[in-house]
This record gives structure tokens, sequence and C-alpha cells, in this order.
């Protein structure tokens, strides 16, 4: 029995929590009750401990004060989504808890994880019963319990899972959509799958295996076994791509044959993983993107490599990038923060080239590549607001899930005002942006901007990505699905049917304009169809029609 724990084993538990939700991650992802491709709250939570995971690794440390320190500074920049935002916000209260302490206790750790609890129901505007608050905070409490009949580090942890897990299995009674569903949370299976985790560390229980493995395709090469004359193609390249549902890799296969060699892809039905050497390894990697979400990619110059190991050298590879990056952080400290130019600034996160250009010519200074499927976390936006170069900037997350991780950013970058207007989809951000003043006040400006996204309607067309029977709809796998702000509004097999509906639809009936963006995976001529169905059923309405090239929905319609 584990009585106290310390830093190094405190971080050891953090590694083993990674890893435990990472091969679990489908599974949770699988809990997503809406059938719409965004079922990602296994992968947001399992990247955001990752980055936590990776961080204990570099930096190890004995007094468990100072590693929890590092893991909630990690956790906070790599948060994505409102899950894994939640998430680190539950592990920031801990930290602050076990600030001045070498060791904890099972009194210590029980006082920290209900100091996680008080964090995160502080940081959620309307916390709602039935999620990972509820699963945490009732954990919680029974570690206290626990820890005054056995002030037990092994004790507190099997006794709060119990507990969590008890909570877990009523949030299908407390949340009406879980209920009809018949499934439990996934953020809070998830938060217990991290607890069992550490637990597992404490109790000497190896770690689980990568689900990455199951791919089995070669990590890098064999540089030293490589002469200059063998190298036919420069690059060796390796990445993991989670797949788009139903999409085939065969013409991806085909394509990478035809720009290098040595190709292997590992596949299963979560993901692929390809190796291959090729000179245009930039190109391989936007390719990937038609067939699903790049996850990771290891780039290694095999020229220079054999170059250095010919004359004797070590060849650098990607294994050394810690060090490097670390070298240039030292180097760019400085610089790190744009000394600001102007009053107001603007960073707005959007998928697809088409959407990216119309926020750049609104005049948003940065635009993150995110959106459904694809969270960017809190360090990315941090990243794009530093490079600003104004006094304030405002942020436009322009998706549900991603406004969280955006707020966490206020107040972090020195020198700059932080301001997030709750965008929640990429009309509402182009509205927000067409209201900015450059000579208001911020105060203004955010009121403006709050009033226009307020005053937009979103609509969007995409696919069901696993059968279901929700809100009185059945629905099947790969049948096409119109949302209304969000909500379901309506499926048909067939796309030209859908688009007439929702043209026929109050919000389209009633507006004066009308934007219709296609996605990367429509064409002209369809799109072309799309417009002619709105202006035939919205002859009132002045009605435009733009490349958005957005993943995942085929259609974006805003109406104003």
């Amino acid at each position: 029995m584990v009585d106290i724990i310390d830093g190094a084993l405190f971080q050891r538990m953090v590694i083993h929590g990674s890893a435990s939700i990472n091969a679990q991650k489908q599974a949770i992802n699988d809990l997503n009750v809406f059938p719409v491709p965004d079922g990602d709250t296994g992968t947001n939570m399992s990247l955001t401990i990752g980055t936590a995971a990776a961080e204990a690794r570099k930096k190890p440390a004995q007094a468990i004060g100072q590693a929890a320190a590092i893991n909630a500074s990690a956790l906070l920049r790599g948060a994505r989504g409102n899950s894994g935002v939640i998430l680190s916000l539950l592990f920031r209260g801990v930290s602050k808890a076990l600030k001045e302490h070498e060791t904890a206790d099972g009194v210590i750790l029980a006082a920290a994880l209900n100091e996680g609890v008080s964090a995160a129901y502080k940081a959620v505007m309307k916390p709602a019963e039935g999620t990972i608050l509820t699963v945490s905070r009732l954990a919680a409490a029974r570690a206290s319990q626990a820890a005054q009949e056995h002030n037990s580090v092994e004790t507190v942890l099997e006794e709060a899972i119990a507990e969590g897990q008890t909570a877990l299995a009523d949030t299908v009674n407390q949340n009406p959509v879980l209920k009809k569903a018949g499934v439990v949370d996934a953020g809070g299976k998830g938060f217990l799958i991290i607890l069992q985790g550490m637990l597992d560390e404490l109790r000497g229980l190896p770690l689980p295996a990568e689900t990455d493995d199951a791919l089995n395709v070669k990590e890098s090469a064999d540089f030293a076994a490589l002469s200059e004359e063998d190298i036919t193609f420069t690059f060796d390249t390796v990445f993991i791509v989670r797949k788009t549902p139903g999409r085939s890799i065969e013409p991806f296969r085909a394509y990478l044959n035809s720009i290098g060699d040595s190709l292997v892809i590992g596949e299963d039905d979560e993901a692929f993983k390809v190796h291959v050497h090729t000179d245009t390894p930039g190109a391989a990697l936007s390719e990937a993107q038609k067939y699903g979400t790049l996850e990771l990619a290891k780039i290694e110059n095999m020229r220079t490599q054999a170059q250095e190991l010919a004359a004797g050298r070590q060849a650098q590879s990607t294994d050394d990038l810690d060090q490097v990056e670390a070298e240039l952080e030292a180097q760019e400290a400085g610089d790190a923060v744009a000394a600001p130019e102007k009053k107001f600034g603007v960073v707005a996160v959007s998928a697809g080239e088409g959407m990216a250009s119309v926020f750049r010519d609104l005049g948003v200074d940065g635009v993150i590549s995110g959106g459904q499927t694809m969270n960017p976390s809190t360090e990315d936006i941090l990243r794009e607001i530093a490079r600003t170069p104004a006094e304030v900037v405002f942020v436009l997350p322009n998706n549900k899930n991603i406004i969280m991780a955006a707020q966490q950013c206020v107040g972090l970058v020195e020198g700059k005002e932080v301001v997030v207007v709750p965008t929640r989809t990429v009309p509402q951000g182009i509205s927000a942006m067409l209201v900015l003043d450059p000579e208001a006040d911020t105060q203004t400006n955010a009121a403006a901007m709050e009033e226009a996204r307020n005053n937009v309607r979103t609509s969007e067309i995409t696919y069901a990505a696993r059968d279901s029977d929700f809100d009185g709809f059945e629905i099947h796998e790969g049948d096409y699905m119109a949302l209304a702000e969000g909500q379901l509004f309506g499926t048909d097999r067939a796309i030209g049917s859908l688009l007439e509906r929702l043209a026929q639809a109050d919000t389209q009936q009633n507006a004066e304009f009308i934007s219709i963006f296609y996605g990367e995976d429509v064409t002209e001529n369809q799109a072309g169809e799309a417009l002619a169905i709105f202006q035939k059923q919205c002859p009132n309405a002045e009605i435009t029609l733009l490349s958005g090239g957005q993943p995942v929905y085929y259609y974006m319609i805003s109406a104003e």
C-alpha cells in the first residue's frame, strides 16, 4: 500500500494516466451521442494530458509541488476542446493545493482533488450536472472521507475512483440526451480512466500498449545503414492521420507511390500511419488532410544525416528537437511578444483556405487552422495572440468547443489585453469582424461584436458519422444532416432535398442577406446548384456564394 507520494512518483502517475486514456480514446469518442463527426472528447483529453506527460519526461521534479506546477502549466497550454480545458482546470486546482509540499499523503491529495473541482466549477459559467464536473466533485468528496478513514494515497485514489464510477453510471439519468442514447458522459469517463492509470502506476502495473503500435509502421530510417548513393529521395517522412469515416485511402496510396518510395501504410479502424521517402514531404502532408485529421508528423533529411555519419559525427534527428527548440526559445525569448503597432488586432480560428482568406481580407491578423474535429490548443491560440502587433487582441474561436480554450488565454500574454468574443460559428466570426471600429474603445467594440454575432443564424450540412436515433430522427451512417444553430434540423439521403428544406425554413425566408460557404468536398457545379436552390426559394434575400474550403461541412450558411 502506497501511503505517500513525491514529485517523481506523481510525474510517473501522470505519464501512466496519459497512456491509459490514449489507449482508450476511441472508446470515449464513441460515447458522443450526436451523430455528427465531432466525437472527439477522448482525443482532446488524450492530447491535453499528453502534453503534461511529455513535459514530465523533460522536467523531472522531486518535490510534488514542483511536479504538480509543471503538470498544470503544460495542461493549460495543451488544453484542447471543452473537455481538455476542464481537465486542465482540475489539475490546476490540484497544483494550487500542492504548491508548498515536498510530498503528499492521502489527506493532502484529497484536499488537492477538491481544490481542483473548485477551480473547474468556478471557470464554467453554467455548470451542468451529469458531466465530468459531477463525476469529479463526487469522487473528490469521497476522497476526503476515505482520507479520514485511512490516510493513504492509494486508498484515497481507489475510493475516489469507485465513487466516481457510481457517479458516472448515474450521468445517464441526469442528462436527458445521455438517457435517451443510453450512454454515460464521455468527459467523466475520460477523467476516471486517467485516475485509474495513476492508481495503476502506484500498484506497479505496466503501461498500456500505445494504440499506434497496432499500425506497425517503421518510425524512422536506419541512417547508419545508408550511404548517399542509396538515397533516391531526400526526406524520411512518417505521419499519423485520424481517418475520415467512409473514405478509402487507396487513392492516397497511389499518390504517395507517385512522389516517393519505401512506402509503408498501416491502418486500423481509427487511423492510418504512413512511412515514405519523398522529396516533397509538404505535399504528402497536405494531401493526407483530404483523408482525415493529421495528428503527428516526423520529417528527417536522410542526405544530411548520411553526410554527418560519413564524417564521423552524430546524425541529428527529430529526437533532438526538444533541445533545438529550447535553444531557439532562449534566443528568441525577447522577441516572443510582438510590440504593439496599433490599438486593435484580431485572431480567428478557421478551417479551410477559403474561410481563412475571407478573414484575412477583413483584416484579421492571425488565422489559426482548426475547427470541428481539430480543436487548437490554448498554446496554439496564445502563440498567435503574442504575434499580433496590437495592444488589444480580440479572439474569435468560431466553434463552441474552442471558446473555453480561448478564454484561458486571457491575462497570459504580458503587455496585451485579450478579449474573447464567444463566436460559435465561422459566420458569426465574420459578422463580428465586420463591425470592428478602429476608432472606438475596447468596450464599445466588444459589445458591437457580441451583438453582431448574435444577429447571425448559422445552418450547416454535414454527414452522419454513425447510426443513431436522435431527437425523433432515425439516422443512418452516411446520411446528409442539416443543423440549425447546432441543433438537428433534418436528414436526407439526397443533399439537394435537404438544401431545399433549409432554404424554405423561416430563418432563411426572413433573412435579408444569406452567405453560402461550400466545403472542400463540394465541386463548383454542385455549389452552383445549391445557389440556384436558395435563389429560387429566397427571392427577397441578397445571396452570396463563396468557396470556404472547410472540411467536415459540405455547406455553412449564414442568414442575417
